[in-house]
């Protein structure tokens, strides 16, 4: 149950698979070789989660900050995306750019040295722990982890940002802003009774175009300061609405011409019709 010892293990598995590897003519044996490479990735992957796991038990308030994940979109975000980054990183050390042009590689090889040089002290520093007091983490070994955390959380940002185009502060308030008019426009519809509770815990399919629609009548009348304001410019408004700047305008002019009662009942239409 020591996550020391599980490390030791775990990183037994990838010295074994990287000397089988090394020992292995890939031309003369292709597919033995793609298995291995599959083997190293998934060996990699769990010394990766354990290795996290020590560093949240061992330094958990001193972890480098990951808030520029909300940044990346959100396709990038998945479990194994530690895995990708140390895979970039052997392979730009290797002189292999994959993923980005090699002007943007060269200036992201001494970050992935760094990185890699890092993990194998951390490496080398927690085998010897485990094998002396597999119960706890001196200072040194303390000071290790934190800095390929930092290492890591740096070269991550780094490496992203050059393969696509990360969030902005505006973008990512522009898109908190609409999650907060869903909210509202979800809240106002259950107390005027558009909605039920019932729909939004059962998941209604239906709601996936109600709240939409509910919320672009919000936006434009009832929180007209919102993320649909048309006083900015289309610019200036998410790129989820900028492109129907003109059309909503129009909306909101129709919108502006109806009654309470006749405002009512297209609410009540919009959360009917298909």
């Amino acid at each position: 149950p020591r996550l020391l010892s599980q490390f030791f293990f775990a990183d037994e598995r990838v010295t074994r698979v990287v000397a089988e590897i090394n020992g292995l003519d890939a031309e003369l044996d292709p597919q033995q070789y793609l298995v291995l490479l599959n083997q190293l990735h998934l060996s990699q992957a769990h010394l990766l989660a354990v290795l996290e796991r020590i560093m949240d038990e061992c330094i958990p308030t001193q972890r480098h900050s990951r808030d520029y994940l909300v940044k990346f979109p959100e396709d990038l975000l998945v479990d194994n995306l530690g895995n990708h980054m140390l895979f970039a990183a052997e392979c730009l050390l290797a002189g292999t750019f994959l993923e980005v042009d090699e002007s943007d590689g060269a200036q992201l090889r001494p970050q992935a040295r760094n990185l890699l040089c890092s993990l194998e002290l951390v490496r080398t520093v927690l085998r010897e722990q485990s094998l002396s007091q597999p119960n706890s983490y001196p200072e040194p070994v303390r000071a290790v982890l934190i800095q390929f955390d930092r290492l890591f959380a740096e070269f991550e940002l780094s490496y992203v940002s050059s393969l696509v185009a990360v969030k902005s502060p505006d973008e990512i308030y522009r898109q908190q802003e609409i999650i907060v008019l869903f909210c509202e426009t979800v809240e106002r519809a259950l107390h005027l009774g558009y909605l039920t509770q019932e729909m939004i815990d059962g998941y209604e399919p239906l709601l996936m175009f109600t709240i939409p629609r509910l919320a672009i009548i919000s936006g434009l009348l009832i929180y007209p300061e919102g993320p649909l304001s048309l006083e900015r410019s289309p610019e200036e408004m998410s790129r989820v609405f900028s492109p129907f700047y003109n059309l909503l305008k129009k909306i909101r002019d129709l919108l502006r011409v109806l009654s309470a009662e006749e405002l009512c009942l297209l609410e009540r239409s919009l959360c009917t019709a298909e």
